[in-house]
């Protein structure tokens, strides 16, 4: 193994970059090659065809981005202004944005210390004791606004609790709108994250299991949904030749240059997935003994994705918090990251309400800290981070 100062005057170790090692080349020459390279060609209809066979889903929408993606399956969803979408509280932030988008608000639930995933009890309890019907509408008591769906977001890999979403949604008659963007591959109990609830969103940046670049995909096997989203996302334009537009619309179509890597990519998804969980499987095999580092939990009933490997740093045990733990990984050129602030600690979203204290959500946005974990991530660099780590620990004992 090389040594600290061998490691740090090659090269850094990132914390998740794309792994390009298939057809990706070969696809977007066909795409040069042929001139279809912007927002319609046939890598577009293909990459949307096997990524909806891929999740299990019947339609599916191929987009510029994530956030895209979101604001168009509130839109077919029917969110509108002055209504309410629950949103999980630890997350990064483009889901609260997207609601805004749509002119509603959001409101934050807490995460589950046991999934660190937004906490089902939360919803249950707000919409039992919180809310009231006027008119077949679920109405929040303390704004008056309509509560439009249900937004969880399956963060760093792991799926939420759904079934008691699932369950509690259904009672009030609420759509289920799946952010799946950091969890695909993932399963929960014998279900693919993306076809849980009724219309599911994903996300292909560059740090993502499997990425286009850009761009985002909308998933759903409701007909009517998946036609308003083509629709919304190509400018609403209602006559293929003549410029008639009958609703406000949307530049939001995937180029077919970014689908031809995407269907690249989509054939690389198994390799990607097992290259995951095999270097989640060597952290937890480092760090199951060594104080003051505990591994996100992984549920009995979910298979995660492992997209992106997470600790949470006990301060007092490890001898360290995770801001200096970050510090002495980045000295060594080990890009480590926190969680994102929670939405509502943040300046963007100060005046929404959340569910539980969100204290959850803060203790763990304060302690967590993301390790290298990309597809390509070589053995000898995950040796260096878990003995960087490993030696930051034992240098305060």
């Amino acid at each position: 193994m090389n040594t600290p100062s061998e490691m740090t005057e090659t090269k850094s170790i990132p914390l998740s970059v794309p792994s390009i090692s298939g057809n990706e080349w070969a696809y977007i020459k066909e795409c040069l090659d042929t001139n279809w390279v912007s927002s319609a060609g046939p890598f577009v209809t293909r990459f949307e065809t096997e990524f909806a066979e891929a999740i299990g889903s019947r339609h599916a929408v191929a987009v510029v981005n994530g956030t895209a993606a979101l604001h168009l399956a509130l839109l077919a969803a029917g969110v509108g202004p002055d209504d309410e979408v629950l949103v999980s509280d630890l997350t990064f932030i483009s889901p609260a944005n997207a609601v805004h988008y749509v002119g509603a608000a959001p409101v934050f639930v807490d995460a589950s210390p046991q999934t660190w995933q937004m906490a089902p009890a939360l919803i249950a309890d707000f919409l039992e004791n919180q809310c009231e019907d006027r008119d077949g509408a679920t109405v929040n008591r303390r704004t008056g606004r309509r509560v439009g769906a249900l937004l969880p977001v399956h963060i760093l890999g792991h799926p939420v609790d759904m079934d008691p979403v699932l369950e509690i949604a259904g009672r009030f008659r609420l759509p289920v709108i799946e952010d799946a963007t950091e969890s695909l591959g993932a399963r929960y109990k014998d279900r693919m994250v993306g076809a849980l609830g009724d219309i599911a969103c994903f996300s292909f940046n560059g740090n993502k299991l499997m990425t286009t670049g850009g761009g985002g995909m909308v998933v759903t096997d409701n007909a009517e949904w998946s036609d308003r989203v083509r629709h919304l996302s190509t400018q609403a334009k209602q006559d293929p030749v003549e410029h008639v537009h009958d609703a406000i619309g949307y530049n939001y179509r995937l180029t077919n240059i970014q689908a031809a890597m995407g269907c690249a990519q989509l054939e690389r998804l198994d390799q990607h997935l097992a290259a995951k969980r095999r270097i989640a499987a060597r952290y937890d095999e480092a760090f199951a003994s060594l104080e003051g580092i505990r591994a996100m939990p992984n549920a009995d009933w979910a298979a995660s994705a492992c997209w992106m490997y997470t600790v949470a740093v006990d301060a007092p045990a490890f001898g360290m918090d995770r801001s200096c733990l970050m510090r002495q990984l980045r000295e060594q050129r080990i890009e480590a990251r926190p969680l994102w602030q929670p939405m509502h600690l943040s300046p963007a979203h100060q005046t929404a309400q959340v569910l539980g204290d969100g204290r959850v959500s803060k203790d763990l946005y304060e302690s967590c800290l993301s390790l290298p974990c990309s597809v390509d991530l070589g053995a000898e660099q995950q040796e260096f981070v878990i003995d960087v780590i490993t030696q930051a620990h034992r240098s305060q004992r």
